[in-house]
């Protein structure tokens, strides 16, 4: 295993051949198992974004600011996406290593500069994690009013159903943890299932919503939100930001991939694409069959109140049972690939306790002891929704604001690169496991790049902005509205701080050994 104790170790070179997939070129040993086919492959990404889990889970929300007109910021941010999977495809077919936006990064860029872009994704992907957890109460107390285990309203916004949330998230973060230290047959055979699962229940839904239809698609050339046009639109578009992330998923189980470079690219574009549609076509469903567009009731029960109330309890709670698992494979699916960016990372010595951090049980083959820091650091954060119902918006938009922040870090980079000509690298002309090129976006790469780190800063920002009517509606509660503000500036800081104290403690020993350093 290749192991450094210096954060700013020197990054080995990113060949572009090794068309065996081979990680031996990157200077790391086969260690996880490579058995995940093409398959396998799209649904760890398509399992991430899970368009029945996020639009089940935020469509109140873009509609409650962004009355109907905010379905167009749908393809707006899906567009935007693609720019950044498209440079992201690229790559993982040049580079198909397990934490993936961290290598990608310190390659691209330097190896601090990759250390901070994985340190925020891996921070980030947890709080993802905590998230996509806390999705369940959005529909199991509609499914049976059993789950709702604390007191009677089981509404996310109110404190039983916050605390309620936190309860239903812990057991589903027991039971994805404990599939992420078994061997990954186990885990593609969850992921696999819920993936198909969610593909027919989309479809079915669709159609459903369709037959269904109370007014034309015309309906949403109209806002009606909260606020102006463009402010409503702006917090409108999160729950298309919420939702299109996590397509590199893929590409993070690259070395679980068999023929990754040819398999991870296009996993990476087609669980995005499909996603996409999926998702697009259920927000549409929903605004065309909601039984009403004012009585406020699509603001704050979203789609769940469009399906029981429109087909009524039996078949509406079907499709929730649905969605619920469509959650649970959700949650597997971010905690495995949030699993793989730490163990990327501590597999280089840059973390705390790296050593233990990066074991994987050749009986396993699976990086258990970061599957479980990962789940115990998502349970934790969701003990912040016992303080407040706020908290989960704010959980929810931290987490995407960093995870947009770290896909600039490597789209930034990489435009670099660009404009310097040393991307695509020389040898462009190498060839995947098939013997066929390497996936390659040709002249389109260098507007395609420009455009994805323009859209990615810009989202970024939009999503980190501290507005009070979104964050803090009821007042009273400051750190909620700067709450993304604040995160994203104390994991920076807990990051200067760490590399601070470990180049200290590494010149102290090479001082006693009479060695250089490494800075």
């Amino acid at each position: 295993m290749t192991v450094t104790t210096d954060p700013d170790r020197p990054v080995p070179p990113s060949p572009g051949a090794a068309g065996d997939g081979s990680l031996a070129a990157f200077g790391y040993p086969q260690e996880l198992r490579r058995r995940m086919g093409r398959y396998a492959s799209f649904a760890a990404g398509f399992s991430f974004i899970s368009v029945l889990t996020t639009v089940f889970q935020f469509f109140s929300l873009g509609y409650s600011f962004g009355g109907p007109g905010f379905f167009w910021t749908w393809p707006v941010v899906l567009g935007g996406q693609l720019l950044v999977a498209a440079c992201f495809a690229e790559l993982a077919a040049r580079m198909p290593i397990a934490g993936a936006i961290y290598q990608w990064a310190s390659r691209l860029g330097t190896p601090a500069f990759g250390w901070y872009a994985g340190w925020i994704m891996v921070i980030g992907r947890i709080v993802v994690v905590a998230a996509a957890a806390l999705a369940l109460q959005v529909v199991l107390p509609a499914v049976w009013p059993g789950f709702q285990l604390v007191g009677g309203d089981p509404s996310p916004t109110t404190t039983s159903g916050a605390a309620n949330a936190a309860v239903l998230g812990l057991v589903l973060l027991a039971l994805t943890t404990l599939l992420n230290v078994l061997d990954n047959r186990a885990l593609s055979a969850v992921n696999t299932v819920g993936v198909t699962a969610e593909i027919a229940g989309v479809a079915l839904i669709v159609t459903l919503l369709a037959t269904h239809a109370e007014r034309d698609p015309g309906i949403t050339l109209h806002t009606g939100g909260q606020g102006g046009l463009i402010a409503s639109l702006l917090v409108g578009s999160f729950t298309a930001a919420y939702v299109l992330i996590g397509f590199e998923s893929a590409s993070e189980m690259s070395e679980e991939t068999v023929n990754p470079r040819r398999t991870a690219p296009r996993t990476t574009l087609s669980a995005l694409t499909t996603s996409g549609v999926c998702g697009g076509l259920l927000l549409l469903g929903g605004l065309l069959a909601a039984p009403s567009l004012t009585d406020g009731r699509l603001a704050t029960e979203g789609l769940g109140y469009v399906l029981t109330s429109t087909l009524g309890d039996g078949l509406g709670r079907v499709l929730l049972a649905d969605v619920a698992l469509a959650i649970c494979a959700a949650t597997l699916a971010i905690q495995t690939s949030a699993t793989r960016m730490l163990y990327s990372m501590a597999r280089d010595g840059v973390l705390p306790r790296s050593a233990r951090l990066a074991r994987v049980p050749a009986r396993t083959g699976m990086p258990g002891t970061a599957a479980v820091v990962v789940g115990v650091c998502a349970g934790l954060l969701l003990l912040l929704n016992l303080a407040s119902p706020q908290a989960f918006l704010a959980i929810g938009t931290t987490c995407i604001a960093m995870v947009y922040l770290a896909y600039a870090m490597v789209t930034g980079p990489m435009l670099v690169r660009r404009l310097r000509g040393e991307w695509p690298p020389a040898a462009d002309g190498d060839r995947d496991e098939l013997g066929r090129p390497l996936f390659s976006l040709g002249r389109w790469g260098l507007p395609f790049n420009a455009l994805a780190v323009g859209y990615g800063l810009f989202m970024t920002v939009n999503l980190s902005w501290p507005r009070a009517e979104v964050y803090d509606p009821e007042g009273g509660h400051w750190y909620f509205q700067w709450f993304t503000v604040l995160v994203v500036g104390a994991s920076v800081a807990t990051g200067a701080a760490y590399r601070w104290y470990h180049r200290r403690r590494g010149a102290g020993q090479a001082s006693k050994e009479g060695s250089p350093v490494l800075v």
